[in-house]
């Protein structure tokens, strides 16, 4: 089983700042894919960041320029630097690891695994 644990989320006003941090364990033979996604009250999930194992990323065009995702793959984390938030952002914030692990009869297998979201709130 592959766990992750996400931290970092709070209370933050307008035009502050916040870096999520979410580290991955269990039994993964390697991390293709670490990023995040949010999801607002009564809204989709929508993609935010991510970043893969060369360190290519894909960042959303309503973040570029203010959020910033970055990868430590000695330490299986995943951060997500964010600046300049606005309102409109809070949402529960979501990682989100695709990784190789032992499937049925050790035949390696990617699968998808989230976080339990860690909630941001912006707020004056």
């Amino acid at each position: 089983q592959v766990q992750l644990v996400e931290s970092g989320g709070g209370l933050v006003q307008p035009g502050g700042s916040l870096r999520l941090s979410c580290t991955a364990s269990g039994r993964m033979l390697a991390i293709t894919v670490m990023g995040w996604y949010r999801q607002a009250p009564e809204k989709e999930r929508e993609l935010v960041a991510t970043i893969t194992s060369g360190g290519s990323t894909t960042t959303a065009d309503s973040v570029k320029g203010r959020f910033t995702v970055s990868r430590d793959k000695s330490k299986n984390t995943v951060y997500l630097q964010m600046s300049n938030l606005n309102t409109e952002e809070t949402a529960d914030y979501y990682c989100n690891v695709y990784a190789l692990v032992p499937g049925s009869g050790m035949v390696p297998t990617n699968v998808d695994y989230w976080g339990q979201g860690t909630q941001v709130t912006v707020s004056s």
